[in-house]
């Protein structure tokens, strides 16, 4: 996009900034406008997400349709679906009449969701079935209906964290996420914030008749560094807060640090993870586990080695060589646990001292390879091994999900 038609944009739709995230994002949402795809924009609460849902109606082709953005958190769980996909007379208490819903009424125009994420589950599988068929029932109905709705959505959820906890639908997010434009939140924006403190101080000294704010240097620095958990909204405010109550015109830091919150935590800027980076702490943390159980294991299996490495000389001292098998037979089924033949080793009774205590120590030495690969995989192949190939049981024995083990044996290069 070229620079003219961006600042067109950003003056009819008074958006104020020139960071490269912002950019990126009008940019995107221009090129996005012309088509039907769905579009789903990320960022934290408070960077003007509802901005772009207007920029990608009002230069498409459904302009001149209707447009509703409806807040997915702000309904009710019981009455959502109705509000959405609208109902029958009589579907349930309080049906007095028929109602066509958002998707009903906006036919051939545009439909803004906020905040999905906070869609229960079952309407999630009906606004997946709108998504790949344009069809929908209404409350309490048989018919089915067809509608040519635009859909943009937009949340400030991870969307992946939701999916692996069950709270989201994987394909209703592939679905949405034709078309991802990512909000930068406030903090991410450099001098941005001061032009946007500028603009809420002119407009609050115009709407109240008020002498206008302006910063001195040294509380611009404040501003620049300040995390802004509220984003823009939380600026705005801010600045709205000193048009007020401020008696001095000229806020310096020490007026300002009386407006912004001194806690640590919102003082100092946060660290950012790249999108897209899958965090494997789940599995690090499984891998963990089992390496301690693992290592108590080999610790009790010592013991009860040296213990029984200990009777076996006591025996030789005594010379019981005669009874010797015997002996030993009835000591290890009274005064020991029953060995499993994968856990404990079978020392013949013709081997010599030494070479028992060869096979011993040889038996218990523990992997001198830590790395944790080495290890995913022997863990993989033994519990695969264990349950004879059976995946699922394998991933219920190593406590984790289906699509972990798979992803795992893909990993590893254990396919068959």
């Amino acid at each position: 996009m070229n620079t003219t038609e961006l600042q067109r944009i950003k003056q009819r739709y008074n958006i104020v900034g020139n960071c490269d995230g912002l950019n990126h994002a009008l940019d995107v949402a221009l090129q996005v406008a012309s088509t039907d795809l769905s579009v789903l924009i990320v960022g934290e609460s408070g960077v003007g997400k509802e901005i772009i849902p207007h920029i990608i109606h009002d230069n498409s082709p459904r302009r001149r349709e209707k447009y509703f953005a409806i807040n997915c958190g702000s309904i009710p769980e019981g009455t959502i679906d109705s509000e959405l996909f609208g109902h029958e007379k009589g579907a349930y208490t309080g049906a007095i009449g028929e109602s066509n819903g958002y998707f009903g009424v906006a036919d051939k125009g545009t439909i803004f969701l906020d905040e999905v994420g906070e869609l229960p589950l079952a309407t999630q599988a009906r606004l997946l079935r709108v998504l790949e068929t344009g069809e929908y029932i209404r409350v309490g109905g048989q018919e089915i209906r067809k509608t040519n709705v635009r859909i943009v959505a937009a949340t400030n959820v991870n969307m992946r964290k939701a999916i692996s906890e069950g709270k989201f639908r994987e394909d209703l997010y592939y679905r949405l996420n034709t078309i991802p434009i990512q909000i930068p939140p406030l903090r991410n924006r450099g001098n941005d914030i001061v032009l946007l403190f500028r603009l809420f101080a002119m407009q609050m000294a115009e709407k109240y008749h008020l002498p206008k704010i302006t910063l001195t240097e040294p509380a611009k620095e404040i501003l620049l560094k300040y995390k802004w958990p509220g984003n823009v909204r939380q600026l705005k405010n801010i600045t709205e807060q000193m048009s007020v109550l401020s008696e001095k015109r000229e806020i310096d830091v020490d007026t300002l640090g009386k407006f912004i919150p001194q806690d640590e935590e919102s003082t100092q800027l946060a660290t950012i993870k790249g999108n897209g980076n899958h965090s494997y702490e789940s599995e690090r943390e499984i891998l963990y586990k089992i390496l301690y159980e693992l290592r108590g294991n080999v610790t009790d299996l010592r013991r009860d080695l040296n213990n029984m490495r200990k009777q076996l000389n006591d025996a030789q001292k005594l010379n019981v060589a005669v009874d010797y098998p015997n002996n030993i037979s009835q000591q290890q089924t009274t005064n020991y646990p029953v060995a499993h033949s994968s856990s404990y080793p079978i020392v013949p009774s013709n081997m010599s001292n030494n070479a028992a205590e060869a096979a011993v120590a040889e038996e218990v030495t523990e992997p001198q390879s830590l790395n944790l690969n080495d290890i995913g995989r022997h863990l993989v192949e033994t519990a695969l091994n264990r349950n004879n190939g059976n995946r699922k049981k394998a991933a219920q024995e190593l406590g984790i999900s289906d699509r972990t083990l798979y992803r795992r044996i893909k990993q590893y290069g254990l396919e068959k």
